[in-house]
C-alpha cells in the first residue's frame, strides 16, 4: 500500500491565539498546536511577543508561568523561522500587527480571532482565518 502524503499548511498565529490556547485545551485555538499537518512560522520578535503576552495573562488565567513558557518553547522547537519582509509597511490598522504580517510573508494563513485586524492581507496571497476556519480549510 502506498504512503499518503498530507499537505503541509503554513501559518502564523496571532498572539490572541496563544492566549486562547492557554485558556482552554479543548478549543479550536489549541488544536492546531499539536497538528503535524501544518507548519507554524515564527521570528525572534514574534516569539518574544508570544512570551510577553503569555506571561502577562498567566495570573488572570490561573496558570503557572512555567506552562506558558513550555508552550512558547514548543513553538520555538516546532516553528520555522521566516524571513522578514517589511517593504509593504504600513498596511494594517494596528501597527503592532505589522510584524505578524511580515512573518507571514511565505505563509498561506494568519490564524486569529480578529480577522478585521488583517484586512488587506489577501493581496499577498495570505488568508486571515479564525481557528475554526483554519481547521476546516485543511480539508478543502
Amino acid at each position: 500500500m502506498g504512503m499518503i502524503v498530507l499537505p503541509m499548511y503554513q501559518a502564523v498565529l496571532d498572539t490572541n491565539m496563544l492566549v486562547s490556547a492557554l485558556r482552554s485545551k479543548r478549543g479550536a485555538a489549541h488544536r492546531p498546536l499539536g497538528d503535524a499537518r501544518w507548519q507554524v512560522f515564527i521570528s525572534v520578535a514574534l516569539i518574544l511577543e508570544y512570551e510577553a503576552v503569555a506571561l502577562r495573562h498567566c495570573a488572570s488565567l490561573g496558570i503557572r508561568t512555567s506552562v506558558a513558557k513550555d508552550i512558547v518553547d514548543v513553538l520555538c522547537a516546532v516553528g520555522r523561522q521566516s524571513p522578514i519582509h517589511f517593504r509593504w509597511r504600513p498596511l494594517l490598522p494596528d501597527p503592532e500587527d505589522e510584524f505578524i504580517l511580515a512573518v507571514a510573508g511565505q505563509c498561506q494563513f494568519i490564524v486569529t480571532h480578529n480577522k478585521r485586524d488583517f484586512e488587506g492581507v489577501e493581496q499577498f496571497g495570505i488568508r486571515a482565518v479564525t481557528p475554526r476556519e483554519f481547521l476546516a480549510s485543511r480539508h478543502e
